[in-house]
């Protein structure tokens, strides 16, 4: 199940992705996509970001787990339907355990109704005094092996 409509960039220290809310979303409710589903874009992110980056040094993308999400803050209970948003993660730190923080944050890009999404016409920048939909921090693992149900 992926959320994300583009991975727009990857930096060394984290990612810009972005999705299109819709009617027909998996999570769509009567008024929109309700907030708590910002962490699974902010999650997906972090897993664009290294899948990206394990693909560009030829490996295999690991497989992760996000432990949970601390200070998630939404100024909206849901976001509306047909808004760009755009999801900025930044890698703060990567124990040696495997133990990953992240931060991230999203931003509405422009409210508009939307038949196809053509990716071409709708990378834009961000403005730099934009004030974030939500914000906050992830905490993720990435197991050395994931552990399976029959002990292979």
């Amino acid at each position: 199940m992926c959320l994300l409509t583009q991975l727009v960039e990857v930096r060394e220290e984290g990612a810009t992705a972005e999705t299109v809310t819709r009617r027909d979303d998996l999570f769509a409710e009567p008024d929109g996509i309700p907030a708590w589903v910002g962490v699974e874009w902010l999650a997906q992110a972090v897993a664009a970001w290294a899948g990206f980056r394990a693909a560009a040094s030829g490996e295999a993308p690991a497989p992760g787990l996000l432990l949970g999400a601390k200070r998630y803050r939404a100024r909206v209970p849901v976001f509306d339907f047909d808004q760009r948003i755009r999801i900025t993660v930044t890698i703060d730190f990567v124990a040696d355990n495997g133990v990953t923080q992240v931060s991230g944050a999203l931003y509405a890009i422009e409210k508009h109704a939307i038949e196809k999404y053509d990716i071409g016409k709708h990378a834009t920048a961000m403005p730099e005094d934009a004030e974030p939909l939500a914000r906050g921090s992830l905490t993720l693992y990435r197991p050395a092996a994931m552990p399976t149900l029959n002990g292979a």
